[in-house]
């Protein structure tokens, strides 16, 4: 069982509950290691477990056809995979799938359903995490439909980064490609790009950020619209 002092500043949203409740919340929670491009949840499934990512990343994608599909969130240890249930909704709208690897915290839905109706500060948490979920959805439409490749690459690396604990992170451009719904040649010529300009280093699967600032002037601007919705709304 995680220790009731040292996990909750893992996940932001459990660290925010007063320390009795947080104690509480913690004793419900099974810590797990999510492997990478592990399946949490299918659109209209039931939702049997919650995550809360400590050192893990999850991405939310929807399917565009038969056989592409598009990210349209990321869930790190700045929020939580299941807020639909702060709704009254148990059925996936999304495909979740874990984009970095490292353990998280699981609750049965049963008991956060529980959790839920015993501290308003959680259930205040969660609506206001749902409302920058929901921000950040539309900033991501309103990306890949204006925004060129790199800038999206940029983007995303950006908000990988700031989940992934580390400069380092492994990806390979077939699942890019999948995040970012665009063919893997399209994703090549970005990654080249912004390898060439020495902000990102490249081998093997594995991305290095190597300028932090220079990645964030070549992304586009919604990556600084969705921390300021975040930290707006959350703070």
């Amino acid at each position: 069982m995680p220790s009731t002092e040292s996990s909750p500043s893992a996940n932001r949203l459990i660290a925010a509950l007063p320390r009795k409740d947080r104690q509480r919340f913690l004793a419900g929670c099974a810590p797990v290691e999510l492997v990478f491009a592990e399946v949490l949840a299918k659109p209209g499934t039931l939702i049997a477990h919650v995550y809360f990512p400590t050192e893990s990343s999850i991405s939310l994608t929807t399917p565009t056809d038969a056989c592409a599909s598009l990210e349209v969130s990321m869930v790190g240890d700045e929020g939580m995979l299941g807020t639909t249930l702060i709704l009254g909704v148990d059925i996936s709208p999304l495909h979740a799938v874990v984009q970095g690897a490292g353990p998280a915290l699981r609750m049965d839905t049963a008991r956060f359903r529980r959790e839920l109706t015993t501290s308003t500060t959680l259930q205040r948490e969660v609506k206001r995490y749902l409302y920058v979920t929901m921000n950040q959805m539309a900033q991501t439409a309103a990306c890949a439909r204006l925004h060129v490749v790199e800038k999206r690459l940029a983007r995303w690396l950006l908000m990988t980064h700031d989940r992934a604990h580390s400069d380092e992170f492994y990806v390979t451009h077939e699942f890019l490609a999948y995040m970012l719904g665009v063919r893997r040649v399209g994703v090549t010529m970005a990654a080249t790009s912004l390898q060439k300009r020495k902000l990102i280093s490249y081998s093997r699967g594995r991305i290095t950020v190597l300028d932090r600032v220079g990645l964030e002037a070549a992304a586009c601007a919604c990556y600084a619209a969705d921390k300021a919705a975040y930290t707006r709304i959350m703070a």
